[in-house]
């Protein structure tokens, strides 16, 4: 997908400073909306914390044995 969007260039430049593995703007964003991705993510998870009732009696590990995951 092509799009064009129009960045401050100092962002950019100190970006790729910090970047060590990332040489191109193109690799740099890619790079940023994964981590933006991830990092939502996690927060959506923090943000249910506390909200979803688990079992008490639930075993995972009996559960493997059962079904000859371990």
């Amino acid at each position: 997908m092509q799009t064009e969007v129009l960045l401050d260039s100092s962002i950019i430049e100190e970006a790729l400073e910090y970047s060590n593995d990332v040489k191109d703007e193109k690799s740099l964003i890619e790079l940023a909306l994964q981590e933006f991705i991830t990092k939502r993510k996690a927060k959506n998870l923090k943000d249910i914390k506390g909200k979803i009732k688990f079992d008490e009696s639930y075993n995972y590990k009996e559960m493997r044995v059962a079904n000859g995951l371990s």
